[in-house]
C-alpha cells in the first residue's frame, strides 16, 4: 500500500483536466490516478464517507472544488440498491473499494435531438461488473446512458465517483414512457 493522498489525488486529477482538450482525454488523463487512489492505504477514507441510506444508495461528498470543476463522492450501496436509468451529462471516472459494483447500459435508437426529453427510445446495452480495484469511466456526447447497482443479496458496494462538475443532479429516464428529465440529487456533506 501506498502513502498516496487524497490531495495528491486532486492535484493530478487537476492536472489531466488542464491537458485535456477534450472529456475522452480527461478520463484518460486520470483513470491511472483513480486506479492509484484506489490501491493507496485509503487513509482518506473516513467514517462519514461510509455512511449508508437504508432506502437508497447514499452518495457521501469527499471533495467538491469551489470552482465546480471537480467532485468525489463515495457511494455506499447495500444491497438491492439501484440508480433508475440515467446519463450524467459529464465526463466521470468511477473505481469500486469494495464488493462488486454492476453497471447496465442502454443506447439511445431514437433519431431525436440530444437534449430531447420525450419520444426516446432505449435498448439494453452490455453489463460491466466492477471489482475492488477497477476503475470504469465515460464521456458525454453522446450521453453515457445507464443504470448502475449492487445485485448482491448480502453485501455492501462502495465506489468512488470523481466528476467533471459539482454533480447536483442528473438526466433520468423512464424507458416505458420514453421520456428524459433533469432531478437535483442530495448528498451527505463530510
Amino acid at each position: 500500500m501506498s502513502d498516496y493522498s487524497l490531495e495528491q489525488f486532486i492535484g493530478e486529477c487537476r492536472a489531466g483536466h488542464a491537458e485535456g482538450l477534450e472529456p475522452a482525454d480527461f478520463v484518460e488523463n486520470i483513470a491511472p490516478s483513480m486506479y492509484r487512489l484506489l490501491n493507496s492505504d485509503k487513509a482518506f477514507l473516513k467514517a462519514e464517507h461510509l455512511r449508508s441510506d437504508p432506502e437508497h444508495y447514499a452518495r457521501n461528498a469527499i471533495h467538491i472544488d469551489p470552482d465546480g470543476l471537480l467532485s468525489l463522492y463515495a457511494l455506499v450501496w447495500e444491497p438491492g440498491q439501484w440508480t433508475p436509468i440515467h446519463d450524467h451529462g459529464t465526463w466521470g471516472v468511477v473505481g469500486v473499494h469494495e464488493g462488486m459494483l454492476n453497471e447496465c447500459n442502454y443506447i439511445r435508437t431514437d433519431q431525436g435531438e440530444a437534449n430531447a426529453k420525450d419520444n426516446i427510445e432505449l435498448v439494453r446495452g452490455g453489463v460491466i461488473m466492477l471489482s475492488p480495484g477497477a476503475v470504469t469511466s465515460f464521456v458525454p456526447n453522446p450521453d453515457h446512458i445507464h443504470l448502475t447497482g449492487n445485485p448482491s443479496p448480502d453485501k455492501r458496494v462502495v465506489s468512488l465517483h470523481l466528476y467533471g462538475s459539482a454533480m447536483a443532479g442528473f438526466h433520468i429516464y423512464d424507458k416505458d414512457a420514453g421520456t428524459r428529465n433533469w432531478i437535483e440529487v442530495s448528498h451527505n456533506e463530510s
